[in-house]
C-alpha cells in the first residue's frame, strides 16, 4: 500500500495515501481498535457545518485567506452531501472530549481543502489542520456544539413521527369508541371501560412525551461555540461566536443561539441529559403502551383476544400457523435499549470536571442511537402495527357484561357490603351480576337497565341518577 510521511509533536508516521485523514487518526485507530462503530452520520455533518461556518467566519473576519476559506468550506460541502464519510475512522470510544474525532474531521477537511487548491494530501502548509481549519476553535467547544447540532436535528426527524403516532392512537380511539369492555385493574376485572378510552388514553401519553421532548430540542439549541479551550473565548475575536451561529441559523433554519455563558455550555451538558431523559421517559411509555396491546391481543383461543395486531410474518419454527406481537415485540426491545443508552448518558454527563466534561464521544454516541432507533422503529411500529389493529367487539361485550365488576354501580344503592355478598354470590353460582340481582329483588327492571347499563358506567356520573 503506497503511504505518505506525516509529522506531528510525537514525531512521524506512514498515512495511506490516498487516506484523507492524517496522522492523529492513524494514532487514533492504532490506540482505540475497541469496537468498530463510529459516530452518527448526523454528528459527522455536524462537526463539518462547524468547521465550514467557522472557515467562512474566519475568512469574513481577515483571519484566513479568501482561497483557503473558501476551499476548507467547498471541502466542508462536499462532505455535508455525503461524500468522503468512509474517512472518519475513530472509534466512538476513544480520547477523552472527542479529540481524536475533532482531529479526524480537521485532517479531511484539510486534506481536501488542499486537493481543491490543487496540490497533494499531507502538504498542509497550504491547509493545515490545526491552524487553518481549527482555527478559533477547541474539541472543547466543537464537540459540544456538534453533539447538541446532531441531536436537533435528529430530534426533528423524530417529532414528525410522534405526531404520526399520536394520531394513529386517536384514530384506533374513534374508531373502536363504541366497543364496550371490562376494565383490568390489577390484571383482574374492574368496572366497564370502552376500548376507543383505552386507545385516547395512549394517544395522550405520546402527547405529553412528546412535548417534553420538544422542550428539550429548545433546549439543545444554546450552543457554546466560541468558548474555545476553557470557555474564555481564547484566540477568537469578539464577534466569531456570533456570526458562527447566524451561519448556522441560514443553513439548518434553526433558531441556534449563543450560551449566555460559555464556561456553563462547557461544563456541563444539561441539555443532552434533559434530551435522553424525555427519550427515557418515551421508551418507559411506549413499553408499558406495547405490553398493553400484547396482553390484549393474547390468545387467540386462550388468552384475552380482544384485539387483533396485524400478522406480518410467521411466528414460529416449529407451531404451524402461529402469529406473534412482532412489532410490538421489537419496539420493546428498542425502548429497553434507549433507557440503557440514558444509563450510559447519565453517568457520562455527572463524570465532568472543572472545566470540561470528556466523557462527550460515548455520551454523544448514545443519545444519538437513541433517537435514531426510536424514529425508525416508530415509523414501522406505526405502519405494520397499530394502523391495522382490529378489535372483537362481541368478545369484549362478553367480558364487560359477565365482569363482576358491575356490582360497583350497586355502592349507592344497597351499600358496599350488600355489594360485596352480591359478588360473592354471583361468583359462587356461576352467574352474572344482573341474574343474582334479579334473583334478590334488589332493583326493578327499570332500575336495573338504568344502574347496570355497563356502556353508561364508562362515563362520570352516578348510575341511574
Amino acid at each position: 500500500m503506497a503511504t505518505r510521511i506525516e509529522k506531528d509533536s510525537m514525531g512521524q508516521k506512514d498515512v495511506p495515501a490516498e487516506a484523507y485523514y492524517g496522522l492523529q487518526s492513524v494514532r487514533a485507530m492504532e490506540n482505540f481498535p475497541i469496537s468498530g462503530l463510529g459516530m452518527h452520520p448526523r454528528m459527522e455533518e455536524a462537526i463539518v457545518m462547524v468547521k465550514k461556518a467557522a472557515a467562512l467566519v474566519n475568512g469574513e473576519l481577515g483571519f484566513l485567506t479568501p482561497d483557503v476559506s473558501k476551499a476548507i468550506a467547498a471541502a466542508a460541502d462536499e462532505l455535508i452531501a455525503g461524500k468522503l464519510r468512509d474517512h472518519f475512522v475513530v472509534d466512538v470510544y476513544q480520547m477523552g472530549a472527542g479529540t481524536s474525532f475533532n482531529m479526524n474531521a480537521n485532517e479531511v477537511l484539510a486534506n481536501r481543502a488542499v486537493e481543491l487548491l490543487g496540490k497533494k494530501k499531507g502538504e498542509y502548509a497550504h491547509v493545515h489542520p490545526n491552524d487553518h481549519v481549527n482555527m478559533a476553535q477547541s474539541t472543547n467547544d466543537v464537540i459540544p456544539t456538534a453533539m447538541r447540532i446532531a441531536a436537533r436535528l435528529l430530534l426533528q426527524e423524530l417529532l414528525p413521527v410522534l405526531n404520526d403516532l399520536e394520531a394513529a392512537f386517536s384514530a384506533k380511539a374513534k374508531e373502536f369508541d363504541g366497543i364496550l369492555k371490562s376494565a383490568r385493574t390489577h390484571l383482574q376485572d374492574a368496572v366497564p371501560i370502552r376500548l376507543g378510552q383505552e386507545f385516547g388514553a395512549y394517544a395522550e401519553s405520546i402527547r405529553k412525551c412528546r412535548d417534553r421532548i420538544a422542550a428539550s430540542a429548545r433546549s439543545l439549541e444554546e450552543l457554546g461555540i466560541g468558548g474555545s479551550a476553557a470557555g474564555t473565548g481564547l484566540n477568537t475575536h469578539p464577534e466569531y461566536r456570533v456570526k458562527v451561529i447566524e451561519h448556522l441559523r441560514a443553513w439548518t433554519g434553526i433558531r441556534w443561539r449563543n450560551a449566555p455563558d460559555m464556561r456553563e455550555a462547557m461544563q456541563s451538558n444539561l441539555p443532552v441529559a434533559e434530551a435522553s431523559s424525555a427519550l427515557r421517559l418515551l421508551a418507559l411509555e411506549l413499553t408499558r403502551i406495547c405490553n398493553d396491546l400484547r396482553l390484549l391481543a393474547s390468545g387467540p383461543t386462550t388468552g384475552f383476544a380482544e384485539i387483533v395486531l396485524p400478522a406480518v410474518q410467521p411466528g414460529s419454527s416449529i407451531m404451524p400457523g402461529k402469529i406473534n406481537p412482532t412489532m410490538a415485540e421489537m419496539l420493546n426491545m428498542v425502548c429497553f435499549q434507549v433507557i440503557g443508552n440514558d444509563l450510559t448518558v447519565s453517568m457520562a454527563v455527572q463524570a465532568g470536571q472543572l472545566e470540561l466534561n470528556v466523557m462527550m464521544p460515548v455520551m454523544a454516541y448514545n443519545v444519538h442511537q437513541s433517537i435514531e432507533i426510536l424514529k425508525n422503529a416508530l415509523r414501522v411500529f406505526i405502519d405494520r402495527c397499530v394502523v391495522g389493529i382490529t378489535a372483537d367487539a362481541d368478545r369484549c361485550r362478553r367480558y364487560a357484561e359477565s365482569s363482576m365488576a358491575l356490582a360497583t354501580a350497586l355502592n349507592i344503592y344497597v351499600g358496599y357490603a350488600r355489594a360485596a355478598e352480591v359478588v360473592k354470590r354471583a361468583l359462587r353460582e356461576q352467574k352474572t351480576i344482573i341474574e343474582v340481582v334479579r334473583d334478590e329483588k334488589l332493583l326493578s327492571e327499570e332500575q336495573i337497565g338504568q344502574i347496570l347499563d355497563p356502556l353508561k358506567l364508562t362515563e362520570p356520573g352516578l348510575p341511574g341518577r
